[in-house]
């Protein structure tokens, strides 16, 4: 079994770090990783294969940023070049990236079947570049790997169900549980915190960064709720450069810390000992979930509907500043329990259920 994999972001190098491993270890399988630089960053992608124990890439497309049209169609170009030379059986793409879409769309087009790890995932927004990605990419899937019941059900309403579709859990989890024993209290230490006596945030949703009246309710937000206890925010690139065009760094807080990029071990340590996480980013939602910490999810609407529904994420759409510190601030001082179903996301044997059911085929 050949496999081709198509990755690009963090959150894939996350994911497919998982299912690698496992396909490494198959016999008679050979997978061949293709990188298409969407991100492209040290930060965000080299140190990620280094952690994370992912082989360097056989290709690496260096594709880079871009509009979604022009990023995709080279995208797309590259990796039909990439399968016409290695001629694989499967390909395999991760989420809901243009990455995604642009490997489904190229396999698709020379009869090569998709197997698409998190499927079923709506936010129902459609707005939204990576709702039209992840549409897009399950239907042209001949695998459906969905991470809950609620991401079944969303293929059933759409026409996807029978003998595509398989409720794996969540490859995010394993890699949780995998890659959460290996981190250290030294990132703690290299940043000067102290456990539960900070708040984590993360922003990088282009619905966030490029609508500049909501870059200033989220930041004037945080500004306000690092007068009170200490915020740490990695700075996304993306996030940085909005910041940079409404001249909004210098305004932020001495108590809003801004990091460069961090890897993937660094990450989990903050997460794990945050008081509250806040954030827009689909992965971060759930390894809030993953480490017990409650999330402040800064968006419209979320695809992890269960998270909000058990009460340990809270949704909360950015529109003023005072809402975002409100939400944030609540969450910090709500401490009623919980119900934390251990099976929410599957037993953390997702990578393996994958590989099985794809040598199976």
């Amino acid at each position: 079994m050949k496999i081709v994999t198509v990755i690009g972001a963090r959150p894939q190098f996350i994911k497919a770090a998982v299912v690698s491993r496992i396909l490494r270890q198959t016999p008679d399988c050979k997978e061949i990783l293709v990188h298409t630089g969407q991100h492209y960053d040290e930060n965000m992608s080299d140190i990620f294969f280094h952690e994370l124990e992912i082989p360097m890439p056989a290709y690496h497309l260096g594709i880079g940023s871009g509009g979604h049209g022009a990023q995709t169609g080279r995208m797309l170009e590259a990796i039909e070049s990439v399968l016409l030379e290695t001629k694989p059986d499967k390909l395999l793409v991760y989420g809901d990236t243009n990455s995604t879409l642009a490997g489904a769309l190229a396999a698709s087009k020379l009869h090569i079947p998709v197997a698409h790890v998190e499927a079923g995932l709506r936010s129902f927004n459609r707005k939204m570049p990576e709702e039209i990605n992840r549409v897009v990419s399950d239907h042209l899937s001949s695998w459906l790997f969905a991470p809950t019941e609620a991401a079944v059900a969303n293929l059933a309403n759409e026409g996807i169900a029978g003998d595509k579709v398989y409720l794996v859990g969540d490859v995010m989890y394993d890699a949780a549980i995998y890659f959460g024993a290996q981190a250290n209290g030294d990132t703690l230490r290299k940043f000067d915190l102290k456990p539960k006596q900070y708040v984590l945030a993360t922003i990088h949703r282009a619905e966030n960064t490029d609508a500049g009246a909501r870059l200033h309710s989220v930041f004037a937000g945080l500004n306000a709720i690092a007068e009170e206890v200490p915020v740490v925010l990695p700075l996304h690139p993306r996030t940085r450069a909005a910041l940079t065009r409404e001249k909004m760094l210098e305004k932020c807080s001495p108590n809003l810390r801004l990091l460069d990029p961090l890897g993937y071990l660094d990450m989990v340590m903050l997460e794990k000992h945050a008081s509250v996480i806040a954030t827009d980013s689909g992965g971060v939602q759930k390894e809030a979930f993953f480490h017990r910490v409650p999330c402040v999810t800064l968006r419209d609407e979320t695809e992890w509907v269960e998270l909000v529904e058990l009460g340990w994420n809270r949704l909360v759409p950015p529109t003023d500043a005072e809402s975002v510190q409100a939400g944030v601030l609540q969450s910090l001082r709500d401490r009623h329990d919980r119900p934390t179903p251990a099976d929410l996301y599957g037993g953390g044997h997702a990578g393996q259920a994958i590989t099985r059911l794809l040598q199976a085929a």
